[in-house]
């Protein structure tokens, strides 16, 4: 047998240059005993929480593969929910930075989350139409709602009753009812989708935002609350104000007359608010009291309003009867009682309009105990800001507080370049240069730049040179991070440079159809003695089509030079003549790199193929489907024939150019990847994308095996086609408005597995002991019996208690759906180990809920089989009894809670009346004191 090729692995070393990602949302979150400092932001597939006061990122918390959608945090302020792009969601601990819970439910985005006022409750929203029900104490799925034709975009628990509101995509606003779990009431007066919602007045008003510039306000009544039923909602309702509109065919609110669900919640439209911003709104909330409403648009425009308590409006409202009875005595008129009130524009006030720096993405407020509204903003690129707002002053203006924006480029990274020492990393975009330590990953210089698309270190790494898009070369000193020389390169934009083998020059090629060739030259500075290095313009190689690549052999006796029209020309680089042509890409080669032994050359086209060349006869070796969009960038690995490239479907891989084969893809990127650099000493990669992140990869002493690489391929591919089967259905069950919460996934196969194989266990040691009885008994002596590996492993324990075991090791979340795929043979065994189980008082409460759910399910074949009778009726003897020994020992529990509970308010109520005895005898005391020296000095 050969020696096989061994390669070593690269992994994921760090991500950096990202301060925020654009597509999740930002919150405000309680962290060391403080609010309104720290916000959470989705970092692609992380959370980052910045302190806003020193913009210092102060926790990570640390995601799978997904990017990022959505973020909730919890009401005690203790926990974080994030969604992900997959449809997964994880609860992190805020305090130790730890996914505690992942639930699995949807099957695509999640869209919106909300928790209910204690926190012991999630709501999810989906793009795949769904909206599910999380129980976050037993950290397992409720229900699933369906009813939704598109996206949901927010979903909101009402605290008085058990009712939830969901808006969509799909111009629909429904109401449900938790307790049955239907949908009893779909509001249809939008035209265009809904795009936020939330509640106002202590949950009697309901705003909603649609692709208009009208924010659509809706009156709540409980129907309970309704005193007189013959009269009309919209007449109860406050009136609206002149400016606001009120469309009749709008005021429809249902699908047809009055229908049971009015029983439970009328609600009425009052009028519309009409923001300034003309196009669809993005983001609208509250603030936790919802005393403030904001909401924007795809501008970089908040618009502030404030809500009037309804103290608030009854002073109001008094002090409009006052002058209208004061106008009615003047004109000698009736008392206007009815006609007196408020407009909605005087309930709701337009406080403000925050402009932030760019288009916002996201926004939260919260309202500090100082009266100062803070407002943080989520920016498109890649900065936070947060913003005061002084409530106290005559006309409020928001300030701007602080700017998170030193950790990353505002817009994406164009370039890419290792210093010779692998410890700087140069990245470029559109408005700046960033210098950053490997090491550390800190940014040490920041250098303002016109569009940069390509870029280098100067020999010594002291200077860089940058091609812009607008033809330019510049050239900038790292020590005191300034612009030195701009030189007019090209007439239009530089697309690539190469630094020449012997260090004296470099070439560029641009879209003016010219390569030039240009040397280092020292010259003298106006504004010192010394010497400063300069560019000087050589030579120039005039061709028929824009240069979109240029690069050096290794003996600096080539050139190579990429055209736009597919072809890649290589030419001597003293004489300029033209030595080979390399044609058969079918779009033009965007990148391309030369191994450095000068044999090999690689090309990357826009029609998504690397083609590996002979440089002796210019012969095409391979052509290899390299990545699924156009392959942007390419580069070997130092004194090797391996080479990495970088592609518009975020992936960048590497391969063998000698035996053409695959080796690895990094995968980390969630957007494009537009560049990467490696290291002098080939042992690091860094990327830049779309997704504005830069990720650092390192080579490990790890070495890669093909085929493991390929076999764990193949179990990834299985694993994603497992989620993407037909979920399983639940007998009895119709394909309504509610379903299980959860989804089958690997790991409730696994789960399900791992029950199978525990029950098979105990069949067989079951069938050893009745065996080894008949032995013994036969012997008429003890024999020893050969305990199970497995059961020794677990100290000995009983097969049945092994079982026990398993099924505690089931996770909270994924119970339901195991069971699910557990086929039925199994069931009549576990059935007689759950008696066995409950019979001992162990976990009752879990298998009381595994108990309900079998028999759920498997209801038909359980009743029809003559050999469970006696199991169930044993079964109902001792699960009631057990059940209702559980509830006393908790409702004893509760007593003694509470009692203590009043117990410790009662000499908590002692201690504060003492206290304040004390502090005004204290007073006392003192002025009696001042009273007497101010009698002696007169």
């Amino acid at each position: 047998m050969g020696l096989t090729r061994q390669y070593l692995r690269y992994e994921p070393a760090a991500l950096f240059g990202l301060v925020a990602s654009a597509r999740g949302s930002v919150a405000f979150v309680a962290l060391r005993g403080e609010r309104g400092r720290y916000v959470a932001v989705p970092g692609c597939e992380h959370v980052f929480v910045w302190d806003t006061r020193k913009g210092e990122k102060v926790l990570i918390l640390k995601g799978l593969k997904q990017e990022v959608s959505c973020l909730c945090p919890s009401p005690d302020g203790l926990h974080l929910a994030v969604g992900y792009e997959d449809g997964s969601i994880r609860v992190f601990n805020l305090l130790s930075g730890e996914a505690n819970i992942t639930f699995n439910g949807h099957r695509a985005a999640v869209t919106a989350l909300q928790y209910d006022h204690l926190g012991g409750r999630l709501v999810s929203g989906s793009k795949d139409t769904e909206v599910i029900v999380w129980d976050v104490i037993n950290e397992s799925g409720l229900y699933r709602l369906r009813g939704h034709k598109d996206a949901v975009t927010q979903v909101l628990f009402l605290k008085e009753k058990n009712l939830l509101v969901t808006s969509g995509k799909d111009t629909l606003v429904k109401w449900w009812d938790l307790d049955t779990q239907h949908c009893f009431k779909t509001l249809v007066g939008h035209r265009t989708e809904v795009w936020g919602m939330a509640l106002l007045s202590e949950e009697r008003r309901l705003i909603t935002g649609s692709a208009d510039s009208e924010l659509r306000v809706w009156d709540i009544a409980y129907i309970q609350e309704v005193k007189d039923p013959d009269e009309p909602e919209s007449k109860k309702s406050k009136g609206s104000s002149p400016g606001a509109e009120e469309n009749t065919e709008e005021d429809e609110t249902l699908e047809s007359d009055e229908q049971p669900e009015e029983r439970i919640v009328k609600c009425s439209k009052v009028g519309s608010i009409v923001r300034e911003g003309r196009d669809r709104v993005v983001t609208l909330a509250t603030d936790r009291m919802g005393k403030f409403l904001a909401c924007h648009g795809t501008d970089a425009v908040l618009e502030v309003f404030s809500v009037l308590s309804e103290e608030e409006v009854q002073k109001k409202l008094e002090k409009k009867m006052k002058k209208a009875k004061k106008k009615a005595k003047q004109n000698s008129e009736e008392e206007p009682e009815r006609s007196v009130k408020l407009s909605l524009q005087e309930e709701i006030q337009r406080v403000t309009n925050v402009k932030a720096s760019s288009k916002i993405k996201s926004f939260d407020l919260i309202l500090s105990p100082k009266g100062e509204l803070k407002i943080v903003l989520l920016l498109q690129n890649n900065v936070i800001e947060s913003y005061n707002l002084d409530l106290s002053a005559q006309v409020p203006q928001a300030v701007r507080a602080s700017k998170i924006t030193i950790g990353g480029h505002r817009s994406d990274v164009r370039t890419l370049a290792f210093s010779s020492d692998n410890i700087a990393i140069l990245s470029a975009a559109a408005e700046s240069v960033k210098i950053w330590n490997r090491a550390t990953l800190q940014c040490i210089r920041t250098m303002d730049c016109e569009y940069a698309l390509c870029s280098l270190f100067v020999p010594g790494d002291r200077q860089v040179i940058v091609g812009t898009k607008t033809g330019k070369l510049q050239l900038y000193d790292l020590a005191s991070g300034s612009l030195i020389e701009t030189l007019d390169a090209h007439d239009g934009a530089v697309w690539s440079i190469a630094l020449s083998p012997d260090q004296r020059g470099f070439v560029t090629g641009g879209a003016d159809k010219c390569v030039k060739f240009w040397e280092f030259e020292l010259v003298k500075d106006e504004n010192s003695v010394q010497k400063r290095l300069s560019m000087k313009h050589v030579r120039i190689l005039q061709l028929d089509e824009d240069v979109l690549c240029v690069r050096y052999s290794p003996n600096q006796k080539l050139l190579a030079v990429s055209l736009l029209d597919c072809t890649v020309k290589i030419f001597y680089v003293d004489t300029l003549k033209f030595f080979l042509s390399l044609y058969g890409h079918k779009l033009p080669v965007l990148c391309m790199d030369i191994c450095h032994d000068g044999t090999l050359i690689a090309t990357g086209s826009a029609d998504r193929n690397v083609k590996i060349w002979g440089l002796d006869f210019g012969d095409c070796h391979r052509s290899l489907f390299a990545h699924d969009d156009s392959v942007m960038y390419l580069q070997f690995v130092p004194k090797s024939h391996l080479f990495f490239t970088a592609g518009k479907d975020s992936k960048i891989k590497q391969w063998d150019a000698d035996k053409f084969e695959h080796i690895q893809t990094l995968e980390g990127h969630h957007q494009e990847v537009w560049c990467l650099a490696l290291s002098p000493n080939g042992d690091y990669v860094v990327s830049a994308s779309h997704d504005k992140s830069l990720r650092l990869w390192e080579r490990t002493r790890e070495p890669l095996i093909l085929e493991e690489e390929r076999e764990m391929q193949r179990e990834a591919e299985y694993e994603e086609s497992v989620a993407k089967e037909e979920q399983p259905v639940v007998a009895g069950e119709m394909q309504g408005e509610t379903g299980l919460a959860g989804k089958k996934t690997i790991e409730t196969i696994k789960a399900a597995e791992r029950i199978m194989e525990a029950i098979e266990l105990y069949r067989e040691e079951m069938a050893k002991l009745k065996e080894h009885n008949a032995i013994c008994k036969a012997a008429g002596k003890e024999v020893p019996f050969p305990v199970n590996p497995i059961l020794r492993a677990y100290g000995n324990i009983t097969p049945s208690a092994y079982v026990l075991e398993v099924f505690k090791k089931v996770k909270s979340s994924e119970l339901e759906e195991s069971l699910l795929v557990l086929p039925f043979s199994y069931v009549p065994d576990l059935l007689k180990l759950f008696n066995e189980y409950i019979h001992l008082g162990s976990d009752v409460e879990l298998l009381c809920r595994a108990l309900l759910f079998l028999l759920k399910i498997h209801f038909g074949q359980i009743t029809g089989n003559r050999m469970l009778v006696t199991v169930i009726e044993n079964l109902k003897k001792t699960t009631i009894s057990r059940v209702s020994e559980a509830r006393d020992v908790l409702g004893f529990n509760m007593a003694g809670l509470q009692f203590l509970k009043r117990e410790i308010e009662a000499k908590d109520e002692v201690t504060f009346f003492a206290d304040a005895t004390e502090r005004f005898e204290e007073k006392k005391r003192k002025r009696k004191k001042k009273e007497k020296m101010v009698l002696a000095v007169l």
